[in-house]
């Protein structure tokens, strides 16, 4: 049966191909202005790119649905990543955790969950998100990064738990992002990125770059300096100089 989260519409299942699938069907007629969908069990995941999303028995399957215009979609994704990292401090104070662009989010340098972005009906975004709580991939993506999940690194949350905690932390971005703008969000999303100032390789659908990671602009996109020039960069794999 469906329950309310503070001010979010819930409903959990205990089996779903995609919950973004469902929110996207829930989106055209919506429960209410917010809600989230979660499942216990998700068969057909799939990531940025569309790559492959694997799912284990006690991690969390979410996906939250609501009205933002088309064109802050770009800096949301910076809403959501660093109220993810958040939460997870918030369990763990001293965690180790840090931001990569343009979505993900690492512990202890391992890649620790999955963000995606979907249109829904009307103004809906949908938001999948993937957390790797008891259990983490081993082959999923390994060219790019290793995968590592919060029980591995000594941090034990149940799924439900997590999933309340993330969304009043998120709740408290979006407020922030609406009554003070991108900047607040954009400074602390900084404050916690993986290799400000440092070089960095940028890999691209058809090329590849290197240069010093000077942030993100107000859109989002990546501020990669290198021959004497700030370029910016939109979507990509970054890489950290060993």
């Amino acid at each position: 049966m469906p329950e309310r989260i503070d001010n979010w519409w819930w409903q959990d299942f205990a089996t779903l191909g995609s919950t973004n699938d469902k929110a996207i069907e829930l989106s055209s007629n919506p429960p209410a202005p917010f809600f989230v969908v979660t499942a216990a069990e998700q068969t057909k995941g799939r990531g940025r790119r569309g790559r492959e999303w694997q799912g284990y028995s006690g991690n969390l399957f979410m996906s939250l649905a609501l009205p933002i215009a088309t064109q802050d979609w770009g800096q949301l994704v910076f809403v959501v990543s660093l109220s993810l990292l958040e939460t997870i401090k918030f369990f763990e104070e001293g965690a180790q955790v840090c931001l990569k662009w343009p979505n993900d989010v690492l512990l202890n340098d391992c890649k620790i969950s999955g963000i995606l972005l979907e249109k829904g009906s009307g103004e809906y975004i949908i938001i999948g998100i993937g957390v790797n709580l008891t259990a983490a991939p081993q082959k999923l993506e390994a060219v790019l990064y290793r995968a590592t999940s919060l029980a591995a690194e000594g941090i034990n949350v149940n799924r439900i738990d997590f999933l309340c905690a993330y969304l009043k932390h998120f709740t408290k971005n979006v407020s922030l992002w609406k009554t003070e703008g991108f900047v607040k969000i954009q400074q602390l999303w900084q404050h916690n990125a993986k290799g400000l100032n440092e070089e960095i390789t940028v890999n691209m659908p058809k090329e590849q770059k290197k240069g010093i990671f000077r942030g993100i602009d107000e859109n989002g996109l990546l501020r990669l300096e290198h021959s004497g020039m700030i370029e910016k960069i939109s979507a990509g794999d970054v890489f950290y100089k060993e």
